[in-house]
């Protein structure tokens, strides 16, 4: 079975090269295409704090694509984990989603804060972040070596 989906906006970022580290601060205007939504589909956005993004990793080359295990970001010192063990942008379907600070919304202009997508990037989908979504129940478990990949991240 093939699923289609079509861009519903672009990513404007000041950073255009992919990279590992240091997205907390990176503001970016998340911009929504007239052509697909409404003027008012982002009606009551702002009232939430943070907002999931579904986009694209689009300068993936598909010849790179993980479809087995690496060290993550290449580090040998790391163990090997399966590409659906980690959040490589180099994974079947190239998909990315991230959870990100809503700063303004005006129409169809979303700008946000942490967003880790260069600009440029395709945007599939947008969310408002709710609470009550994440399941509470238990304590989130990690392996180790995801704090070191994860420390200068965000």
């Amino acid at each position: 079975m093939t699923f289609e989906v079509s861009p519903i906006g672009i990513v404007r970022s000041e950073r255009a090269e992919v990279m590992d580290d240091n997205w907390g601060s990176v503001e970016s205007v998340l911009d929504l295409h007239d052509s697909v939504l409404d003027a008012d589909s982002t009606l009551g956005l702002a009232e939430f704090s943070h907002l999931e993004v579904v986009y694209g990793f689009h300068l993936c080359d598909p010849a790179e694509t993980t479809t087995g295990s690496r060290n993550p970001r290449g580090d040998t010192t790391l163990p090997r984990v399966g590409v659906l063990a980690q959040r490589v942008k180099d994974r079947p379907n190239h998909l990315g989603v991230s959870r990100c600070v809503i700063v303004d919304v005006d129409g169809l202009r979303i700008r946000v804060r942490g967003l880790d997508a260069i600009d440029g990037t395709p945007v599939f989908d947008v969310k408002p972040f709710l609470q009550s979504m994440v399941p509470e129940r238990e304590d989130v478990k990690e392996p180790t070596w995801v704090a070191s990949v994860m420390k200068n991240y965000f």
